[in-house]
């Protein structure tokens, strides 16, 4: 047991600074790259378009590259090979970013930052379910998610200290916790003793047929949706609309804070930070509770707090009440945001599809996240903005339906 607990502390630590080092270059990408673009472009609209275009390119490259990363077989295993080309690659056209001197070049570079980092994020994260097993994933996707948080202060120090004086070096910064990552990854995991592609490898001995030791993402996606067990299907619909209605309550807050409670903007971009301290506080412990509890049941229960925290806000419309109704959310969002991944793993019907099925989360939701704004920004459109939080809380509602559906489907297996 304690060898076990010394392994997984051990991944768990290499995901994490994975996890952390990325995600640093994709929060201070989202605070310095949209200034870049104003130098260059008058139209918001135009920014905000380009702005999302990762969002998009993550939907289609990531299932591809976590399926890609299955289906490898290398002496340094099925993933580590690709870390150890594009998170140094993801650096340098990190570096690249301030240096394009005018428009065409600077979409180019952000063009292809996007499409190396999306290409490598699935492939990152599948080395946890690699090497931990499913009893205690949630406590390590709960460090991970811990170490992806953090990044935000990260970000927002190296904009403190060093963009208005050395903006080039402030990039420098980020890329640079990447390639240490990316030195400590290759030097320290042996991806090809994972237990899960030891799985992969046995698996494929045991093929009739040299090429069924390929599974295409095809495959993987007709199974999801043909197959008679629909949870898992169910369960990406859950992380797309949930993911719709985190991403609705923090991308349309601001705007909320100016027009319902009447604060400038400033204040109003300030309502959201206490929460992200109460997400760092929050995510261990609902990964122990999903543990004792289970996963669903938790996650269920998570979304319940999250629409009782947005229904409070709803109900009385002040700046204090709607701080307090944010951090109830947001403590009940990291149960769900952490074990809705590991429950999709740990589903996953064999250990050959563990990064397909990693892409596969993303793309609920990334797709979530692409359409949930929109579709409260229409009902608020239609309602006005005072009920922006009860919209929000409606669409979360249907996500605890889904995820109760999900759970009563594996009870009755």
């Amino acid at each position: 047991m304690a060898s076990t607990t010394q392994g997984t502390g051990r991944i768990t630590f290499y995901v994490a600074l994975a996890v952390f080092a990325q995600e640093s270059t994709w929060n201070f990408y989202d605070n310095r790259v949209p200034e870049l673009l104003r130098d260059h472009i008058a139209s918001a609209a135009v920014i905000g378009l380009l702005m999302g275009m990762d969002n998009l390119l993550g939907i289609f490259i990531q299932p591809y590259m976590g399926n890609r990363s299955d289906n490898t077989r290398t002496a340094w295993g099925r993933r580590i090979p690709y870390l150890a080309v594009m998170m140094p690659l993801g650096a340098a056209l990190f570096l690249l970013i301030p240096l394009a001197g005018s428009l065409g070049p600077l979409i180019v570079v952000i063009f292809l930052y996007a499409l190396v980092m999306n290409s490598f994020k699935p492939v990152s994260e599948s080395l946890m379910p690699d090497f931990i097993g499913p009893a205690r994933r949630s406590r390590a996707n709960a460090v991970v998610k811990i170490a992806s948080a953090l990044t935000t202060v990260v970000a927002a120090l190296v904009s403190l200290l060093l963009v208005d004086d050395h903006p080039e070096l402030a990039f420098a910064v980020p890329a640079g916790l990447m390639l240490v990552a990316a030195a400590v990854l290759v030097r320290g995991v042996r991806d090809n003793r994972s237990p899960a592609y030891q799985a992969a490898l046995a698996e494929d001995a045991a093929g009739p047929r040299p090429e069924d030791a390929k599974v295409r993402t095809r495959t993987v996606v007709a199974d999801l949706v043909l197959a008679t067990d629909r949870s898992r299907l169910l369960l990406i619909v859950a992380v797309f609309v949930f993911g719709g209605a985190w991403f609705a309550s923090r991308s349309l807050m601001t705007p909320y804070g100016v027009e319902v409670l009447r604060l400038s903007d400033g204040e109003a971009g300030g309502l959201t930070l206490p929460s992200g301290v109460v997400f760092i506080l929050a995510a261990f412990p609902a990964a122990l509770l999903a543990e004792r509890f289970g996963r669903l049941r938790v996650m269920a229960a998570g979304i319940a707090l999250f629409c009782l925290g947005l229904l409070l806000g709803a109900a009385v419309p002040t700046p204090a009440v709607t701080v307090v109704a944010l951090c109830l959310g947001t403590a009940g969002a990291a149960a769900f945001i952490v074990n809705a991944v590991v429950v999709l793993w740990n589903l996953a019907p064999s250990s050959r599809v563990l990064g397909t099925y990693t892409g596969l989360y993303t793309v609920g939701w990334a797709g979530g996240g692409f359409a949930g704004p929109a579709v409260v920004g229409l009902a608020v459109d239609l309602t006005g903005w005072r009920l922006m939080l009860l919209h929000i809380a409606v669409l979360a509602a249907v996500a605890v339906v889904l995820v109760l559906r999900v759970d009563r489907l594996r009870a009755a297996r």
